[in-house]
């Protein structure tokens, strides 16, 4: 069978040109899916890697560290208000404040005389941090955060403000960084109101505190 464009009475027989349109079509559509899935799929692997390079340890953090070729020494450790893991062998490392990967190389350093697998693990099992919430909101006391949150968030996790009593205006962030007390005054009322461009992230046992608004009686 003549798979190409044939002349009937002097012109191109238009059946056979269609299909070879249709298969050129085809082979066109099916590269462009396998462009657009590599790409994705490329977008991904590059996403992954850059969450995984953005990763600081902290305190409160969860480590399991394994050891393979020495089961003996494998531990979970949770990263203590000084930022130190006390490891067996080694004794006190400093955790907080690295990544993971970071971590890894210096487990490595530090084990290499004790042991003959230079192989280490480090999982983080789990990251949660507290935040303290106080004043007048719904439900104050301290709250667990596994991802980065906002002032407004961790009031809204405390049930709320209580409206009939709290200043949204002179909200405070109270946080204790280098052995000083830092304070920060945020009015969450622009923020409710999307006035707010820039949202203000807490940290580790960052204390939230909504005063009362001011009344003459």
């Amino acid at each position: 069978m003549n798979k190409y464009p044939t002349l009937i009475n002097g012109f191109i027989h238009p059946l056979p040109l269609l299909k070879c349109s249709m298969l050129l079509l085809a082979i066109f559509a099916f590269a462009g899916c396998q462009t657009s899935t590599l790409s994705e799929s490329s977008k991904q692997i590059a996403s992954d890697q850059s969450h995984s390079e953005m990763i600081t340890l902290r305190e409160g953090d969860i480590l399991k560290i394994s050891f393979p070729g020495s089961a003996n020494l494998d531990t979970t450790q949770q990263i203590r208000r000084d930022g130190k893991i006390s490891l067996p062998l080694v004794g006190e490392v400093q955790a907080a404040k690295k990544t993971p990967d970071e971590l890894h190389q210096d487990l490595i350093g530090l084990y290499a005389p004790q042991i003959s697998s230079k192989e280490v693990i480090v999982v983080l099992e789990s990251s949660a941090f507290p935040i303290y919430v106080t004043g007048c909101v719904i439900r104050p006391g301290k709250i667990l955060s596994d991802k980065p949150m906002t002032a407004l968030e961790a009031i809204m996790e405390a049930g709320g403000f209580d409206y009939t009593k709290a200043n949204l205006k002179n909200v405070r962030v109270i946080r204790r960084e280098n052995g000083a007390s830092e304070n920060y005054t945020l009015n969450l009322k622009t923020v409710l109101n999307e006035k707010e461009d820039e949202p203000f992230y807490l940290k580790p046992s960052d204390i939230v505190f909504v005063p009362e608004k001011f009344s003459w009686f």
